[in-house]
């Protein structure tokens, strides 16, 4: 996993820092190629005043839709250039809710049990209580390791939430597969995030209408628009924000959305090391609006304690700024 970290500095002294992470999912955006866009972003801000960043942000989305990240890491610095400019901070800026939100720990798809039971331990003796299953869509080996998994985390918790993530593997007819063996073995779905291909429309809706358990997407949304065809047609009974993807202000408009048609709300991660996810991090406790909390991308990297006024407490991510 490869990161490209952008830093944009300002004339009178204050800088600020984003993350552009890299993604089996978005597999054209690679560090050599974010190389190559970079430098030819240069003259669009060059004597431009903070103030007037983001329309020129708008703008190169528009130009390089293929990129997403890639303009998510630079609008981050930018809006932490700006904020620093004006001397706010992020949590505050985004309404300063709550100083303490805990995340949940992704399971990852992975047939090795003894790795598993490691893994599950290790979330355990950290303190996590939700955890987030990766499955495949292949639907016998699904069931298998949701059987695993559950039983293991049984056998280690007294109370757990246990989420699924398709990760667009599914078709409605073996998403309902699925749902038949949890319901058949009692196991307790909290939600399941983008089981399907993320521009299968009559599938979301058919999903919507008969699913028992909320149906988060993840894929599915990254501008405004998406959010506004999901609450409109009725595509999912939630969505997961992410930063990485979306960037600070489209993040802050399909929020908008959702909570205009009751939406729930989820906050994920990509890859990012604490550099970024530190944005979602003050977006979701400066809210304090998020449904489901999904921002464990530093619990499978090597980490410290601690990134400027963040501190790492188990699952949890105390911010110590005002």
């Amino acid at each position: 996993m490869r990161s490209m970290i952008i830093r944009v500095s300002l004339a009178d002294g204050p800088s600020g820092f984003g993350e552009s992470p890299t993604s089996l999912s978005l597999s054209n955006e690679t560090i050599p190629v974010m190389k190559g866009i970079l430098p030819d972003l240069l003259p669009f801000f060059r004597e431009l005043p903070i103030d007037e960043y983001e329309p020129v942000i708008t703008e190169l989305r528009n130009r390089y839709p293929g990129y997403p990240m890639t303009m998510s890491g630079l609008e981050t610095a930018l809006f932490r250039a700006h904020m620093k400019s004006k001397g706010i901070e992020e949590r505050a800026y985004w309404g300063g809710k709550t100083k303490t939100i805990e995340t949940d720990i992704t399971i990852p798809f992975i047939l090795d049990r003894d790795f598993i039971i490691r893994w599950i331990h290790y979330g355990v003796r950290k303190g996590f209580t939700v955890y987030k299953l990766k499955v495949s869509g292949n639907t016998d080996q699904d069931k298998e390791l949701i059987g695993f998994v559950n039983t293991t985390l049984k056998d280690s918790l007294q109370d757990f939430a246990l989420r699924l993530d398709g990760n667009q593997g599914y078709t409605t007819r073996t998403f309902q597969q699925i749902l038949d063996y949890v319901e058949k073995h009692n196991v307790r779905i909290e939600l399941f995030e983008q089981p399907l291909p993320k521009d299968d429309q009559q599938g979301f809706a058919e999903l919507y209408r008969r699913s028992p358990v909320p149906i988060i997407l993840d894929e599915t949304v990254v501008t405004e628009d998406d959010a506004q065809r999901v609450a409109e047609k009725h595509l999912g009974h939630g969505i997961n924000i992410k930063i990485a993807k979306s960037g600070i202000r489209g993040s802050a408009a399909i929020t908008a959305v959702a909570k205009k048609y009751d939406l729930k709300l989820m906050i994920g991660c990509m890859t990012e090391t604490m550099v970024g996810l530190s944005a979602a991090v003050n977006l979701a406790a400066g809210t304090g609006i998020f449904d489901y909390i999904d921002l464990d991308a530093v619990f499978l990297l090597h980490h410290k304690n601690r990134y400027n006024d963040i501190e790492l407490e188990g699952p949890s991510f105390v911010l110590n700024a005002p």
